[in-house]
């Protein structure tokens, strides 16, 4: 099991004030981040796409280019690119581009969006939500496969013998992120894609019926269960000391669910919620290592996960201590899983 860290580039808002934290800073910090991450031993590095003042990051393959410069090993992906509101063409360009710069190591992760700025902002209409995402992931794969393109939809122009470059230097790795639609699980097990089930709320455990039907999707249409790849993308942050790091961590947390929850009607967040989370069969993990590790694994079992990604900027902590849960995380808790998975 592949053991990695997703962010979106959470800007740190100062709750007395409202002031926000300087993109420019926090994409220094960003970058920092990633070449630790690449230094401790995690697996890949995931970066989120908005387009709202309160994240610092707009186009993910230009933090991702950035990266492959500073780093060696880990692979490099998005988490997500929303493609509904993306040029297909464009996008495998920009990744085929990383892929280049990072020997290898790039990879996209498709989403519809959970928030819909981009929509209007490049030009689309919300209630072409789910064609244009079908119509855009299946352009996407064709320009995948085919350095020559043919191609007719309705939300782009034709292409008509049309030579893409540049080309990655093999066929780029596309996962599929869902949030919970049993269409969306669906529509990826039919196309034998791997997907990441982001769970950010209750038990994670109500998820296993949607691994169910993704199993189903996948083998019923004749796809080889030995390439057969789920991930999970949690809430995480990790410290010495259990209880610490949870008390500390909480306000960071709770701010960030106010804020996205005042924009979508959701009631204000409690204490109790995050507390459950942090339980065992909770969506966070929000604990030191051993505790850490043994979820991690629990879920594992739970899932038969190929992949873990641990979301670990919500509500952008402080650098420094980024710094410290992204190396207790490399040093403690994957050695322990690792350790555990090969007994």
């Amino acid at each position: 099991m592949e053991l990695g860290i997703g962010m979106f580039g959470d800007l740190q808002i100062d709750a007395k004030t409202g002031q926000i934290q300087a993109p420019q800073q926090r994409l220094q910090e960003i970058l920092e981040e990633i070449k630790l991450m690449d230094e401790v031993g995690i697996d890949i590095f995931g970066m989120g796409e908005h387009h709202r003042e309160d994240y610092a990051v707009a186009s993910p393959e230009i933090i991702l280019a950035a990266a492959a410069s500073v780093t060696k090993r880990i692979k490099l992906g998005s988490a997500v690119s929303v493609i509904s509101s993306s040029d297909p063409v464009k996008l495998y360009q920009d990744f085929a581009t990383v892929d280049l710069l990072s020997n290898g190591r790039a990879e996209i992760m498709a989403g519809r969006g959970s928030f819909i700025e981009s929509f209007p902002l490049f030009g689309y209409d919300l209630k072409d939500y789910s064609s244009l995402f079908t119509e855009k992931l299946n352009l996407l794969l064709q320009i995948n496969n085919n350095e020559t393109v043919n191609w007719t939809g309705k939300h782009r122009a034709s292409l008509i013998n049309q030579p893409i470059f540049p080309r990655a230097q093999r066929k780029l790795p596309i996962w599929v992120a869902v949030g919970g639609t049993t269409e969306s699980v669906i529509r990826a097990g039919k196309l034998g894609l791997p997907v990441m089930f982001a769970i950010i709320g209750g038990s994670y455990a109500s998820f296993q019926s949607l691994f169910e039907v993704y199993e189903q999707a996948y083998t019923d249409a004749g796809h080889d269960m030995a390439n057969y790849q789920v991930g999970v993308h949690m809430h995480a942050f990790f410290g010495e000391n259990n209880q610490a790091v949870g008390e500390w961590y909480y306000p960071f947390y709770a701010q960030q669910m106010n804020r996205i929850g005042a924009s979508r009607g959701w009631p204000p967040y409690q204490r109790s919620q995050y507390d459950y989370g942090r339980s065992t069969h909770g969506h966070l993990l929000v604990s030191d290592a051993n505790q850490a590790a043994d979820k991690i694994l629990q879920i594992k079992e739970t899932f038969g996960l190929t992949r873990f990604a641990a979301h670990m900027d919500v509500g952008s902590p402080d650098h420094a201590q980024m710094m410290k849960s992204i190396e207790t995380y490399g040093t403690q808790i994957i050695p322990q899983v690792k350790k555990a998975l090969q007994s």
